[in-house]
């Protein structure tokens, strides 16, 4: 391949990352696709493989073909290369097929947008979350996937109002912890950090993911009953960081649990690894 079809090549994907969705999309229209949200610190995209390797996934697994390594690096380019930004990258199942019968060979859309990040330090410090009435549906075939159809999570964001808010909690119908609204769930008692199972329900955040590989973290089918007796208890996300809990609320607004040591030592080893995992320059 030439300079010059190389270039040519690079525009048009380029020039493709921000066009609109036609109505026959299947993306827009079934939520057939996949999605991810990146921290970019000064050009440089945090977790780069780790969003990649779950993109894939869930591609792979809706029967979508991947997008090229490429296109994938062309999306940095709508970044402005400096300070924090959050890159979202969505891959949809494209036109085609009748109904939900999808066309037998897909020709996925792949967009992308950039957008100025703050992150949000007051929330680092400490928030209160609440217990969603709504209880998430379990479905193995698309547990751990970013998938674009968020509706149960849009449907528990909605249940509160309150600013002081900052969470919601996610369960299934029999109870056991999912995670939150947008972000993953951990807790930390008698030495080990646990995480729901995300085998049924949930998002696998990349976040979770590479804390894993850096500490131990017990994957468990637990409770609230487990949040009351932890010691620690976060929420966290790639974009975010961990925002810690220090007040649970059931959905009717009663408390159900405080954490107030902000000194704990799990806590500050734990916002040491996700500063360097996250790139975090040293204060």
């Amino acid at each position: 391949m030439t300079a010059d079809h190389t270039g040519t090549t690079q525009e048009m994907l380029h020039d493709s990352l921000a066009a609109g969705l036609p109505m026959e999309d299947r993306g827009l229209a079934y939520g057939e696709g996949v999605f991810e949200t990146i921290l970019v610190r000064d050009g440089q995209p945090q977790l780069w493989s780790r969003h990649l390797a779950r993109l894939t996934r869930g591609c792979r697994r809706l029967g979508l073909p991947v997008p090229s390594s490429q296109a994938l690096d062309v999306c940095l380019d709508v970044c402005r290369g400096e300070g924090l930004e959050v890159l979202k990258l969505v891959v949809t199942g494209g036109s085609g097929g009748r109904g939900y019968k999808a066309p037998e060979s897909p020709e996925p859309r792949l967009r992308a947008r950039a957008m100025p990040f703050v992150v949000n330090r007051e929330a680092r410090q400490g928030i209160t979350a609440r217990v969603c009435e709504l209880r998430v549906a379990e479905q193995p075939a698309l547990a751990g996937l970013k998938h674009l159809n968020r509706l149960e999570n849009v449907l528990a964001r909605r249940e509160w109002t309150d600013p002081a808010i900052r969470e919601g909690l996610l369960l299934t119908a029999s109870d056991e912890l999912v995670e939150a609204t947008s972000m993953n769930l951990a807790w930390y008692r008698d030495g080990q950090w646990f995480t729901p199972c995300l085998d049924r329900a949930g998002v696998e955040g990349t976040l979770l993911v590479a804390l894993e590989a850096e500490l131990p973290v017990m994957r468990v089918r637990e409770g609230l009953s487990s949040l009351r007796a932890a010691e620690v208890v976060v929420v966290m996300n790639s974009v975010q960081g961990v925002w810690p809990l220090r007040t649970l609320l059931a959905a009717s607004g009663e408390p159900l649990a405080q954490w107030s040591d902000e000194g704990h030592p799990a806590l500050a080893s734990l916002n040491d690894i996700v500063a360097r995992l996250l790139g975090e320059p040293a204060y």
